[in-house]
């Protein structure tokens, strides 16, 4: 069973984290390996943004089971996953907050940051601008790519207040394989219609770009060396269809109101039964007098 999720609490004193910090000082440092499953990789994405939560919260040290339960999956699942980063954590304390971040970031080759240029800018890649979740984990959008007439040549603020606002050029998709090398841009994030995803994926694999994240519901067909991961909303809505009709049925109790509050009816059909006002059951105060 999946744990709630709740941020972890903020108990553990200061002082912990510089004993956590001695004992891991002489820790060797965690490198990329191709090994790490493709699931638990999902799942250190999963703890980056709950260590983000924490440390804007100043927690200093965080326990596994507090980590996992924020994260939603158990303690055991966690500790494998970390174990693929090499030896951290002090048993019976728990994990150095910024020491497991930047371990974590390592790992996931955030540590250098990536350029990131957006092919379409309809009402998708216009949110997709507006998406603060770029610049605070290594993103930075560098490039704006279109088609259309009224949209090319048109300038458009990136960027935020905290990493620093920005004007960008909108560019013609044409211009996407010259243009990628001076912006040195390693990562392509494809926003067009269905139509136009291919032709798009294209440009950016002739641009010499070989991660890249369509929205495209089609699976655009790419060289074996390139990395594509396919975001399409309706597959995930379907997803969690099948999770809601498959949901175990809770039986949930059928409470009638009233309006006189020393009255309530208990089922369909059944006649007033008084009852003692100091009493009344939860929902037996009917809300139209609110």
């Amino acid at each position: 069973m999946t744990a709630d999720r709740r941020q972890p609490g903020a108990e553990t004193a200061r002082a912990t984290a510089s004993g956590v910090r001695r004992q891991q000082h002489d820790a060797p440092v965690a490198t990329r390996t191709p090994s790490i499953p493709k699931a638990t990789v999902t799942r250190l994405a999963d703890y980056l943004r709950v260590l983000a939560a924490v440390a804007e919260r100043r927690i200093l040290v965080v326990s596994s089971e507090d980590l996992a339960v924020a994260s939603g999956v158990g303690s055991a699942t966690l500790r494998k996953d970390l174990s693929f980063l090499g030896p951290m954590g002090v048993r019976g304390v728990g994990y150095d907050v910024a020491r497991l971040r930047a371990r974590i970031e390592l790992a996931l080759g955030l540590d250098r940051g990536h350029r990131v240029v957006l092919v379409g800018l309809g009402n998708l890649g216009s949110a997709l601008i507006g998406y603060e979740g770029f610049a605070r984990r290594g993103f930075t959008l560098v490039g704006l790519f279109d088609v259309a007439p009224d949209v090319v040549g048109t300038t458009v603020s990136v960027g935020t207040a905290a990493d620093g606002c920005r004007e960008l050029t909108v560019r013609h998709a044409r211009d996407l394989a010259s243009a990628a090398a001076d912006l040195g841009a390693t990562v392509g994030v494809v926003a067009t219609p269905d139509a136009a995803a291919q032709s798009a994926v294209d440009a950016l694999v002739d641009a010499g770009i070989d991660c890249i994240l369509s929205f495209a519901s089609i699976d655009p067909v790419t060289p074996p060396h390139v990395d594509l991961r396919r975001v399409d909303l309706a597959v995930e809505l379907q997803i969690l269809s099948f999770a809601n009709a498959h949901k175990a049925q809770r039986p949930r109790p059928v409470r009638s109101t009233c309006r006189d509050a020393a009255t309530v009816l208990t089922t369909p059909g059944d006649t007033a039964t008084p009852v003692d006002p100091d009493r009344v059951p939860v929902g037996a105060h009917s809300r139209t007098d609110r």
